[in-house]
């Protein structure tokens, strides 16, 4: 099948994948030490709110799709019917939501992935599975961060798809300018909390994107870029 304009990245870059498992594993897998929330929770039924919004748009009742840029693709957290490999205008993916609780720590802060508007990104679109599709919407709403998603045209193989993404809004209290590169990639190899690294999301994203034939050319740089920070840890001792 022919891909979309810009669905398949490029493939100059070297096709070996330098962060792996073993490197990954070098860090604490996670820690017992948890920041604020830093948001105050949304009032008790802005996920059914928000969710009756998103049906009350749908162009069939039954089919709702959501573009996956990160962590959706490989934790869907809902039954996925069917997924496409897609292509986005007008939002990038970037790391931008700062977090000191989940992948981060105060003492080892992280930066979550988002998208935000500019550039064009490549990821999946994956079309609920139709049955309870209001309380898997509510559900998967409750994982998120408290913003509305927003509507997007993703073109895929099988012609275009109209999808929610969950974008960053930069008034939000916990945005973050994504730092340059470099930056980024130190953030990315010391971060650290009570649900695991960025280092390993960052290597599950790169890894499931590559397996639908996707790839990112800043997400394959800063892979190698982790794994040169996490080369230089001692490998841990068994048992210890």
């Amino acid at each position: 099948m022919s891909a979309p304009p810009g669905l398949m990245e490029t493939r100059a870059m070297t096709d070996t994948l330098r962060l792996t498992r073993a490197l990954v594993d070098r860090l604490p897998p996670r820690t017992d030490e948890r920041g604020p929330l830093m948001v105050d929770a949304p009032g008790p039924d802005y996920y059914e709110r928000t969710a009756e919004a998103v049906l009350s748009r749908l162009e069939r009742p039954d089919e709702l799709w959501v573009f996956a840029a990160g962590s959706l693709i490989w934790k869907p957290r809902f039954t996925v019917a069917e997924r496409r490999v897609a292509h986005l205008d007008g939002w990038r993916r970037a790391f931008c939501i700062g977090d000191r609780r989940f992948r981060g720590c105060p003492s080892a802060p992280g930066l979550m992935m988002s998208l935000d508007r500019g550039g064009s990104c490549s990821g999946v679109v994956l079309r609920m599975a139709p049955e309870n599709l209001a309380a898997s919407l509510v559900a998967m709403l409750q994982t998120e961060p408290p913003l509305a998603p927003e509507w997007v045209e993703a073109s895929t193989d099988a012609g275009p798809v109209r999808a929610i993404a969950f974008a960053i809004d930069r008034s939000w209290p916990l945005y973050v300018p994504e730092p340059l590169e470099e930056d980024l990639a130190d953030i990315l190899a010391s971060a650290v909390g009570h649900v695991g690294t960025m280092a390993e999301y960052l290597l599950n994203t790169v890894t499931e994107l590559e397996r639908h034939g996707v790839r990112d050319p800043q997400l394959w740089r800063l892979q190698s870029l982790v794994a040169e920070r996490l080369e230089r840890l001692p490998v841990p001792v068994e048992g210890l």
